[in-house]
């Protein structure tokens, strides 16, 4: 037995590789019949596991053929390659002229259609570039490629997500989808605080789903999908941006991961970065928000398709608003040619790689629930010593958030909010800055669900709920790590990871939270330019507060809808 035993051990290592074949292609084979067979019994059910199958063998037919013809395809485009950087010169600017041409028109036939609204929010788009510009580190350094393609990926993706209705419904699907996962949540949370649970719901329904999702991470990390797919969407930067390979990852990591977490993936070449890289690495962090915590503001009651959207516009934004920011005046030293590579998990299988994620979501859970805690004490002293100080002045309305509301103010009009609002979008917008996003949401959420109510909008003077316009460009605007908590933790994780940038991070870390805060204002403008929030609104609300609108289009299909409704 013990001779036969070794034979077959013998026999498996020696055909190991064409085992390995047999097993999967037996797998696939029983994979791709379950899917017929659900195609078979209902196509509109099984639709959405049959485009999921059909794009994973694109990827891996793409990724087959790229590894083993590579060099091939070089050589076949090469002549089309050489021929455009010959003609590059006078082509980028006929490039410039049409690309110019075509957002005047689209912006007077949009106009005619749906009011000004859009043109405030274009403006308030050229006045962020023009900012950045006059600030910018070295002005007459600026490469205008990263910055422009920057932009234009950030509004090709606003109009294909927003404004087409495939766009729109996948989107709106993948928010759903990811409601009715994060719900599983609550199975954990149940066992562990009982059946009241909700009844504490920042504790113990809002912060179980950072776990959840930590955990979830953590094994997509192991068996390596999240490094394939940040892989993708930064080769997708990299290709139509011109950005270096370090930061178009780091840029492509934050839409999923933290900004802490998404440096970890270029871990060897930070040492290697010129400053502008660096800059645009934090610029990156500060602009996106962590998939974990997209989760806790989804509880809230924010929208989870634009959550999405604006995780994923912000991304091509950072590295528009950080080369126009700290332009690049080094030769980056890592390139494609020098055979980039990502991190791997640590972890030695599936179980251990969710256990570690379940044991990191420890410190962010933490550090979630101290600073919520610590920021809103410091709110509540900080509104009564001002109330105080206004006391003295015969008004007690002082708080922080009406000096926040007077600072952002016009920055929130410029994006495009309507002007009665945009003092309370100030408010969030300070609130976001010098305390966190995750105040500056649950005030939001609050907004939100008074609006939903539809009760009275002024109670005493005080306008209780926003425009769902208004509501959807606040949360693009606030959809950011940008403020002074999360300046000291990126100081903190960076050094740690790379000590030797020690002094380079110190010194543009200040300026990548400005650039950071900027980016997430343009991916609200592009928001404000092509959104179409009105279709959303109840026709009581809206017939209720026409007159409240500063610049209501006199043409709205949408409030001749809703009297024909009423007259019906």
């Amino acid at each position: 037995l013990e001779k036969r035993y070794d034979e077959v051990c013998e026999f498996c290592k020696k055909h190991k590789t064409r085992i390995h074949y047999v097993v999967y292609g037996i797998l696939i084979t029983a994979y791709l019949a379950v899917v017929i067979a659900a195609c078979t019994l209902n196509f509109q059910r099984a639709l959405p596991l049959f485009v999921i199958t059909v794009l994973a063998i694109f990827f891996i037919c793409w990724d087959f053929f790229i590894a083993k013809y590579e060099d091939r395809i070089a050589a076949f485009f090469s002549p089309g390659d050489r021929y455009l950087k010959k003609q590059w010169f006078w082509l980028k600017w006929v490039l410039c002229a049409a690309l110019i041409i075509m957002i005047i028109c689209w912006l007077i036939f949009d106009t005619t259609k749906r009011g000004s609204h859009q043109l405030i929010s274009f403006g308030g788009l050229v006045m962020y570039v023009v900012l950045m510009l006059i600030f910018s580190k070295y002005p007459t350094q600026v490469a205008w490629r990263p910055v422009f393609s920057g932009i234009g990926m950030q509004f090709i993706l606003g109009i294909l997500i927003l404004r087409t209705k495939v766009g729109f419904d996948v989107f709106n699907w993948l928010g759903i989808q990811i409601q009715t996962f994060l719900e599983y949540s609550d199975a954990g949370a149940k066992f562990v605080f009982g059946d009241k649970y909700t009844d504490h719901f920042f504790a113990f329904k809002v912060l179980p789903i950072v776990v959840f999702f930590s955990t979830v991470m953590s094994m997509l990390y192991h068996v390596g999908f999240m490094q394939w797919l940040v892989g993708k969407v930064g080769w997708i930067m990299h290709v139509f941006m011109g950005t270096t390979p370090v930061e178009s990852l780091v840029a492509a990591g934050n839409i999923f991961v933290g900004q802490t977490e998404s440096p970890l993936l270029v871990r060897p070449y930070l040492p290697y970065i010129t400053k502008s890289e660096l800059h645009a690495v934090m610029t990156a962090g500060f602009s996106t928000i962590a998939g974990s915590v997209l989760g806790a503001y989804i509880s809230f009651g924010v929208s989870s398709s634009h959550l999405l959207t604006a995780s994923v516009m912000s991304a091509p934004a950072s590295l528009a608003v950080s080369k126009l920011f700290w332009p690049e005046t080094e030769k980056p030293l890592v390139t494609l040619r020098s055979g980039i590579q990502m991190a791997k998990s640590e972890s030695k299988n599936l179980l251990e790689a969710a256990s570690q994620g379940a044991s990191t979501s420890i410190g962010l859970v933490a550090n979630i629930a101290v600073n919520v805690i610590s920021f809103l004490a410091l709110l509540s002293f900080l509104d009564s010593a001002l109330s105080w100080v206004g006391n003295l002045f015969d008004y007690p309305q002082l708080t922080f958030e009406n000096i926040c509301a007077y600072v952002f103010m016009p920055f929130s009009f410029m994006m495009g909010v309507d002007w009665e609002d945009s003092f309370i979008v100030g408010g969030l917008l300070g609130y976001k800055t010098f305390f966190n996003e995750f105040l500056a949401y649950e005030r939001l959420s609050k907004l939100i669900q008074n609006r939903e109510k539809g009760g009275s909008m002024y109670i005493n003077g005080v306008k209780q709920y926003m425009t769902v316009r208004s509501e959807v460009i606040a949360t693009y605007a606030l959809c950011g790590f940008a403020n002074f908590g999360s300046l000291g933790l990126v100081i903190g994780g960076l050094t740690s990871i790379a000590p030797s940038k020690k002094k380079e991070i110190a010194d543009s870390a200040f300026r990548a939270m400005i650039a950071g805060t900027v980016a997430c204002f343009m991916t609200a403008c592009v928001a404000g330019m092509l959104t179409v929030p009105s279709l959303e609104v109840p026709c009581h609300i809206l017939l209720g507060n026409a007159s409240n609108f500063t610049d209501f289009p006199a043409n709205s299909t949408e409030l001749v809808e809703c009297c024909q409704q009423l007259f019906t």
